[in-house]
């Protein structure tokens, strides 16, 4: 048969557009703009020209394009399509390069990655960075503030850019202060406080350190303000708390997250959701120290969702710690689940765990599916389930976790990339394991995704299980880290022919607790990086 060659313009147009949109916005532009008149026409459309990322990112990390594909771009292609552009997505190295190259007379969007402080400064007080652009058509702004490695960022240099923000751009309307949540991205608006005023902005994205911040930002400044997403380090009493009582009838949106475990839950976060009356949308992550029992199903209704008559959508991810040592007595996981049985527009999922040792009580209650990514203090009750945004899990119970249960791990996050395990309990079925040749039915584990391997505080029957070829197959460029004496007994003085191969693997070894690397040690490790 006569080999059949259809060539990207034989295609009908549909066809070429669906085929296009695959690809980045800007290697679409750069191959095809000025090929024929048929494909320019095509690559002029608005679904290549309106939103336009001139950057690359790699592990959420900004990288700059080719110097062919840029110089192209900011003497030819800009200035063929500058009137199109409505939105532009930037890294810091080119962003002033393609910010003059022409101008832009509908752009109403800045996305603006990879930018050190005093870039960010030094941005928004200058106004030659954007001399082609009107600065009250700018409504909509991504900022990501990077580290700067030759300067330390505090949280008053954030404050400054912040500021500065609102005096240059007159009309925001949304902003998005630091999207990667890194905590030298967090402001903290303490005394004296900024005079900040924005009659104009609707949304806002932002990460804080404390909670006063949080009502320093809700005291009317931001009066016509519907959507708020806050990030907040710590939520404590403080000094500087600004006690405000004052109703917010125009927040529709609320979304609040906070890694840090709280002992404020009930007098200041139930409080301060009281004062949105109007709210369609709320979304809590939050960590909770709590003396009065666990937060349940009634729980929520009667101190959240009885306050919010407007509210449709409610999703949370609620973590909550009790000391054993109070002389309440708590309900199973039974009991907590069938409070949400009203919960009809969600699934619910409750797990709840007793930990002797440690003396606490544990209740992990969520929203399903499950939109996080990370899944923390995962036990042997764990309630299974798929959790594909997932990309960082814990483990950690005080009863041994056997063959079965990193086999359902690998079914619940088949995306994970960074695992730690905390369990000082030998298996039990070790021995089970150890026969395997005699018990085909024992699956090889997976986690082809994995980067991160954290087993400092994990029982030596761990680190076999993840070594061991016949129970692990560990993917190439794993960093792992691990006790150094529970590393030499579990490859038998690093000559262990059982562990040889998954250890051939790995990227990068932490090992604790020895001061000097032999070399019949490196050699065991051919590839690694071992520190």
């Amino acid at each position: 048969m006569k080999h059949l060659s259809i060539e990207l313009n034989d295609l009908p147009n549909e066809i070429i557009v669906f085929i296009l949109r695959k690809l980045y916005d800007a290697e679409v532009l750069y191959s095809l703009i000025g090929v024929n008149k048929r494909l320019t026409k095509i690559t002029h459309d608005s679904i290549f020209t309106s939103h336009l990322t001139l950057t690359y990112f790699s592990n959420d990390f900004p990288y700059p394009l080719p110097d062919s594909m840029l110089d192209r771009f900011c003497s030819q292609i800009l200035h063929e399509i500058h009137h199109k552009i409505k939105w532009l997505t930037l890294e810091s190295t080119s962003m002033q390069r393609i910010l003059r190259a022409t101008n832009y007379p509908n752009l109403y969007g800045l996305g603006l990655y990879g930018i050190n402080v005093n870039e960010a400064i030094s941005l928004f007080t200058d106004d030659i960075t954007f001399t082609c652009i009107v600065k009250n058509q700018i409504s909509s702004l991504i900022i990501d503030i990077s580290q700067d490695k030759k300067q330390i960022l505090t949280t008053n240099m954030n404050k400054i850019i912040f500021t500065r923000i609102f005096t240059m751009f007159t009309n925001l309307q949304y902003l998005d202060f630091g999207p990667s949540s890194i905590w030298y991205q967090r402001i903290s608006f303490d005394m004296p406080f900024p005079t900040i005023t924005c009659l104009n902005l609707l949304e806002l994205h932002i990460c804080v350190n404390y909670f006063s911040d949080l009502l320093y930002l809700l005291d009317g400044r931001f009066n016509k303000l519907h959507t708020l997403h806050v990030n907040i380090y710590h939520i404590k009493y403080s000094r500087s708390t600004i006690n405000s009582g004052e109703k917010l009838p125009n927040l529709k949106c609320f979304s609040l997250y906070c890694d840090m475990r709280t002992l404020a839950y009930d007098e200041l976060i139930v409080p301060f959701l009281h004062r949105m009356l109007n709210l369609e949308i709320l979304d809590l992550h939050i960590k909770v120290d709590r003396y009065k029992g666990f937060i349940n199903g009634n729980d929520l209704k009667e101190n959240i969702i009885n306050y919010m008559p407007q509210l449709n959508k409610f999703t949370f991810n609620i973590r909550v710690f009790n000391h054993i040592s109070n002389k309440i007595n708590l309900p199973s996981n039974e009991d907590i689940q069938y409070t949400f049985k009203d919960f009809k527009d969600n699934q619910i999922i409750s797990c709840v765990n007793l930990f002797q040792e440690k003396q606490f009580r544990y209740c992990h209650i969520y929203s399903y599916p499950y939109k996080m990514k990370y899944y923390d203090n995962i036990s042997n009750n764990f309630p299974g389930g798929l959790f594909k945004y997932v990309h960082k899990v814990s483990l950690y119970d005080e009863y041994p976790f056997e063959h079965e249960f990193f086999l359902r791990i690998q079914k619940s996050f088949p995306f994970m990339k960074e695992l730690t395990v905390i369990n000082a309990k030998p298996q039990k079925n070790k021995l089970y394991r150890k026969s395997k040749n005699d018990n085909q039915d024992l699956s090889i584990i997976k986690y082809p995704h994995l980067i991160r391997l954290n087993l400092f505080q994990a029982h030596d029957d761990y680190v076999e299980q993840f070594l061991v070829d016949t129970d692990m197959c560990l993917p190439n460029h794993v960093h792992l880290s691990v006790n150094y004496e529970v590393m030499k007994m579990v490859t038998e003085n690093f000559t262990r022919n059982a562990t040889r191969i998954n250890c051939e693997k790995l990227r990068s070894l932490y090992l604790w607790g020895t001061c000097e690397i032999t070399k019949h040690v490196k050699d065991y490790f051919p590839h690694t990086h071992i520190f």
